[in-house]
């Protein structure tokens, strides 16, 4: 009797007579991609806002023909403000340009915050103006002028601070001078009254 093979996993030959799977291709067509690049370019225009420049802007001196030489550079100590930038973020003021070497200007110490920190002073300095011109004690073309004179152991970020102060406040006349050796020593004489170091 011959014998049947059950294992139903006949042997397949491989011959030259069998013929191979056909290859695809896999070539892509990248012609929707063109349409999407432009929708995102539409997109991402219309979403941006480009960056504007940011500038400072500088209030030129008043210019008046009548003026003499002597007028010219002549402030009024009522309607001036002089603030000191300190080290440790201390901001000492006074008010007037302190011109009287016989007598020390009345300084005050504050800082850059919320409450009596140096924009209250300009505040109530740019009032205390106001005021004298609603008097008659001084002329609608006299303004509020503040001298900042930094210290060399203030910081940039002070000045930065200061001039800020002066944006915020509404400050039109304004100017950065050097520190003078007296003002200097009228720091130091009130950080060693107030024991600070």
């Amino acid at each position: 009797m011959a014998e049947m093979d059950t294992s139903g996993g006949g042997h397949k030959k491989k011959g030259p007579g069998v013929k191979k799977g056909k290859k695809l291709s896999t070539r892509i067509d990248l012609t929707p991609m063109v349409d999407l690049g432009f929708l995102l370019i539409t997109f991402f225009m219309f979403t941006t806002t480009l960056a504007k420049p940011k500038t400072m802007e500088i209030n030129m001196p008043y210019k008046d023909e009548n003026l003499t030489d002597a007028e010219k550079n002549k402030l009024k100590a009522s309607v001036a403000m002089t603030v000191l930038l300190s080290k440790n973020h201390r901001v000492y003021y006074y008010e007037g340009i302190g011109d009287n070497p016989d007598q020390a200007p009345d300084l005050k110490v504050t800082g850059f915050k919320a409450k009596d920190g140096i924009r209250d002073a300009i505040i109530a300095k740019k009032k205390i103006v106001d005021g004298l011109k609603r008097s008659g004690a001084l002329t609608a073309k006299d303004e509020m002028t503040v001298l900042i004179k930094p210290d060399t152991t203030s910081t940039y970020s002070d000045l930065v601070n200061m001039l800020d102060e002066m944006s915020i406040n509404d400050v039109k006349v304004y100017a950065i001078i050097d520190i003078s050796d007296i003002e200097q020593g009228f720091i130091q004489a009130t950080e060693t009254a107030n024991g600070v170091q």
